[in-house]
């Protein structure tokens, strides 16, 4: 099947996707460093299948899509720029120059792809953007509805929503689903929630819902105050502390006599399991993008995250420098910055892929990406209702 890639960033999303089954056309992307990632691990073919990844550094506001054609792709994909409706930034949403979501609705309507798939923060979902939130719905819902010259985004609004009640089939439809997702879960030792907004082109007929969760913390909470195994499986010594901090209580859990259906969210000790501990003089020489950074330190507000639970978000932070979110609290209470590597199991990438750029750059690529198991699981979804499309 066959894609292209919005705002690939480092290449989260993207990895997703590829592992599901979508051959990427095209890769998308103005920063030089995310770039340059994208293109040596490409080079080195850090997953099998990538080597033939076309990365284009560009601002996507003056692509031309004419070369794939209409209707010729599978898959559209990508991550808009998140600042305009991030908690950490200035909340400008449709006012701010960094908002791409209108580019992407542009890729939707001149690509007609049978499906998209698009992820941004939480933020956008907010109260404050809910009327915007649904603008952005509509839009993908029929996106040959163009805003006009002079027209405000309010107006344009109100059209598609005389549109939609309207009943009437336009010339280019799509059924249009969203939903907020924790990455913990469905298997990222990270908590970070996300809104997917994932669309099936009208004439494909198709049905199709979010994958169900596969993690959760009361599963969590089972294996490491009920049954004890999450430690022995560590070898570490049980903590004295209680759960109840979590919001669990044990005595829900105590008298469960069925399993679980889902497994236990993955923690912080389970995703660095396996990597040496790191040095400030040099690299590890079995894993690349392993080195300690020093200066971390905790304050209000930015305390770092625990070694038994899943990750705080990573942040990119302001300017590129990461805030206490990118730190680990170590047993003996000290923090300590996560390495890039480390980050880089936090959002699930594969210890072959390499970032380039300083630290802070390499934070702020994996700060602003989407942790490539979610987007696989989001990715298989929509393949799998593809595939049966075409009956293979």
């Amino acid at each position: 099947m066959e894609s292209i890639e919005l705002f690939t960033g480092a290449g989260g999303l993207a990895l997703g996707t590829h592992v599901a089954g979508f051959h990427h056309r095209g890769l998308y992307e103005w920063d030089a460093d995310a770039c340059e990632t994208l293109r040596r691990n490409a080079s080195i073919e850090a997953l099998p299948g990538i080597r033939a990844w076309r990365v284009h550094q560009a601002d996507v506001r003056l692509n031309s899509y004419a070369i794939f054609g209409q209707g010729q792709l599978d898959l559209v994909a990508g991550g808009a720029p998140c600042q305009p409706f991030s908690l950490g930034g200035k909340h400008q949403a449709q006012d701010d120059s960094r908002n791409m979501i209108p580019e992407f609705v542009r890729a939707v309507r001149e690509l007609r792809p049978r499906a998209f798939i698009m992820e941004n923060v939480k933020g956008l979902t907010r109260q404050s953007f809910r009327n915007y939130f649904e603008y952005i719905r509509l839009q993908l819902t029929y996106p040959t509805i163009k805003k006009k010259r002079d027209e405000d985004w309010l107006s344009h609004l109100h059209r598609l929503e005389a549109v939609k009640t309207r009943g009437r089939r336009t010339e280019l439809e799509y059924n249009v689903v969203s939903e907020l997702l924790n990455a913990a879960d469905y298997g990222v030792p990270q908590v970070r929630q996300r809104v997917f907004i994932v669309g099936f082109r009208a004439d494909t007929e198709l049905e199709w819902h979010f994958p169900e969760p596969t993690h959760s913390l009361d599963a969590l909470v089972w294996e490491q105050h009920i049954t004890g195994e999450y430690w022995k499986r560590h070898g570490v010594r049980p903590p004295p502390d209680s759960p109840a901090r979590l919001g669990v209580k044990l005595s829900d859990l105590e008298n469960r006599d069925e399993p679980f259906p889902t497994k236990p969210w993955r923690t912080v000790r389970d995703a660095i399991l396996g990597l040496p501990e790191p040095r400030t003089d040099r690299e590890s020489s079995d894993f690349s993008n392993h080195r300690l950074n020093l200066g971390a330190r905790a304050y209000p507000g930015h305390t770092g995250s625990p070694l038994d639970l899943p990750a705080k978000t990573l942040k990119a932070g302001v300017h590129g420098v990461p805030g206490g979110e990118n730190m680990m609290v170590l047993p003996d209470g000290k923090v300590r910055y996560f390495t890039v590597r480390e980050a880089a199991r936090l959002q699930t990438f594969p210890d072959s892929w390499r970032f380039e750029g300083a630290w802070s750059e390499a934070m702020r690529q994996l700060g602003n990406a989407v942790p490539v198991e979610l987007a696989a699981v989001v990715a298989r979804s929509v393949a799998a209702k593809l595939r049966a499309r075409n009956g293979h």
